[in-house]
């Protein structure tokens, strides 16, 4: 992975990039999946991005996200949608000419509101950002089979199936109202939106495969 913050200024200036900027979050995942895994997923992308693709960086990672619907789980870290939306837009402000794109690469969809104000506003000021946060049709919401899945191909070692157990399995846009007013600890008692049982490190691999496919589609157009 060439990552940004291992080389020097000078090396930087040297050539023109297209910068990745992978965001997560810090925020429960049931009780089998670790709080950074939407760091971890995040990070992962845009390495294997990186490595598919010349004239690509990987920024160091923002890992505390817009999670204040996880509020109430021990280890939840939270900047607010605001703050991360803000945060991105200075990012982008101060970067210099060296970065022709800008492509935050997201593992959390919670982030959506927020990179979606940034874009939103770096556009206004005639800024280039571009984003990407991950989708899966048919998949689950959160700490289920789709990213217990994907955290098997990652980082196996971290998960944590003999504590796997199912959550609410009421499709999200049922539940939407409650999450709203009470986050996610007001539907789903473990933090799980979705069922881990039967994930695999395959089926990881396969979503991986299809995430990177869309990033690398982005980045060539």
């Amino acid at each position: 992975m060439k990552q940004l913050g291992r080389l020097t200024s000078a090396e930087v200036a040297e050539r023109h990039w297209t910068l990745l900027i992978p965001m997560g979050s810090t925020e429960q995942h049931g009780p089998h999946l670790p709080l950074d895994t939407d760091t971890r997923i995040a990070v992962e992308l845009a390495a294997r991005v990186a490595a598919k693709l010349e004239d690509v960086l990987v920024a160091p990672a923002l890992a505390i996200g817009a999670s204040g619907e996880h509020a109430g789980f021990p280890g939840t870290l939270s900047v607010g949608t605001d703050v991360a939306a803000q945060m991105i837009v200075e990012i982008v402000r101060t970067a210099g000419p060296e970065f022709e794109r800008i492509v935050v690469v997201s593992g959390h969809g919670g982030n959506a509101a927020a990179l979606q104000a940034a874009h939103e506003l770096c556009a206004y000021e005639g800024r280039s950002l571009e984003i990407w946060w991950p989708r899966l049709s048919g998949g689950d919401a959160h700490a289920g089979r789709t990213e217990t899945s994907v955290m098997l191909a990652v980082a196996p070692d971290a998960v944590r199936l003999d504590r796997a157990e199912p959550g609410v399995s009421t499709p999200v846009a049922e539940l939407v109202a409650e999450l709203t007013t009470g986050g996610v600890a007001a539907v789903s008692p473990n933090g799980v939106l979705g069922d881990p049982v039967g994930a695999t490190a395959a089926e990881g691999d396969r979503i991986l495969a299809a995430w990177l496919g869309e990033v690398v589609d982005l980045l060539q157009r």
